[in-house]
């Protein structure tokens, strides 16, 4: 695999995982009352700025994937959404002090093997 296609893969896959971060926090910081209606909620992360960089950032690394989707057989890439796993995990860990157990760090291991397994296989 070309290194300009692996750059493309991570920058997709690091993408999406920045926005889920950006979606946890936003809808974490508040503004929605878990006491209040659906419709009230919903306005509530919609408004916030968090939530809105999440959604933009999802759409942005969407462009990105398109790039590699167009590169790459589609059996080829898309284990590589594996890798957004592990990205997400240590995100929330570092960014949110969220704690992980160790089933959940083993899990996510065989994960990345099966990604090298994939970027491996690829001709």
């Amino acid at each position: 695999m070309k290194p300009a296609l692996l750059l493309l893969i991570l920058t997709s896959v690091g993408m999406s995982a920045c926005a889920q971060l950006m979606l946890k926090t936003g809808v974490a910081s508040g503004g929605a009352d878990p006491a209040a209606s659906p419709t009230s909620s919903l306005v509530a992360f919609l408004t916030s700025p968090y939530v809105v960089g999440g959604l933009a950032l999802y759409g942005l690394g969407a462009v990105v994937w398109l790039f590699v989707l167009a590169r790459l057989p589609l059996t080829a890439a898309y284990p590589f959404v594996g890798l957004g796993f592990i990205m997400t995990m240590l995100l929330g860990m570092v960014a949110l002090g969220e704690v992980v157990s160790s089933v959940r760090i083993v899990g996510t291991l065989m994960i990345a093997c099966g990604c090298v397994l994939v970027a491996r296989s690829v001709v």
